[in-house]
């Protein structure tokens, strides 16, 4: 049986909602406090500041992500195929519009607007995520199973800022599908045999 969600928890999950969908300055406590139905000084008691809620926002999700990768590892040894799964699953999030969008990526395009501890917080999320595709991508030298042009510094790079141009893209088009027919065309390059 699943726990409730603690008051903390349904704060979390509306920020992290109203993130992806506006922005960190489209949102108010006013705003979560409405839709969780507490007061603003109960959202203020769980998270003093909004840079508080917010970085809570890319630290859970950081988190997230260090699972999933985990998880990956555990399952998968074939590098090619663990670039597959951590685009399939971005490819369901925009599909069945659980996550249309990287709440880091969305924050990453306000970075210079947004509070240091936030910003800071953004960026780690980033390095993370780039030192795990780095190292998928150098496995899958060593398996014989991805083709790189440059570093794999440098290729973890493009294939981060492709999958995050792709989210954009759908976005931007309102096309979900868009999603998997551009990031198809970066795993043809990266991973020429299936």
């Amino acid at each position: 049986m699943k726990a409730a969600a603690t008051t903390a928890d349904r704060i979390l999950g509306e920020a992290r909602s109203l993130i992806m969908a506006r922005g960190y300055n489209g949102f108010s406590y006013a705003d979560i406090a409405a839709v969780v139905g507490v007061s603003k000084a109960n959202v203020h008691h769980h998270f003093a500041g909004k840079s508080d809620l917010a970085t809570a926002v890319v630290e859970q999700s950081r988190a997230g992500i260090q699972a999933q990768v985990h998880a990956l590892r555990e399952m998968e040894p074939n590098a090619a195929e663990q670039l597959r799964a951590y685009t399939r699953y971005w490819e369901r999030c925009i599909l069945d519009d659980s996550a249309p969008f990287c709440i880091a990526a969305m924050l990453a395009a306000e970075l210079p607007s947004l509070p240091h501890d936030v910003a800071v917080a953004v960026r780690a999320f980033f390095v993370d995520l780039r030192g795990w595709l780095t190292d998928i991508l150098v496995l899958g030298l060593r398996q014989g199973g991805v083709t790189l042009v440059g570093t794999p510094e440098e290729e973890a790079d493009a294939f981060l800022s492709a999958v995050y141009g792709a989210m954009l893209s759908a976005r931007a088009f309102g096309d979900p599908r868009r999603f998997a027919v551009i990031v198809e065309t970066l795993l043809s390059r990266v991973v020429p045999f299936r």
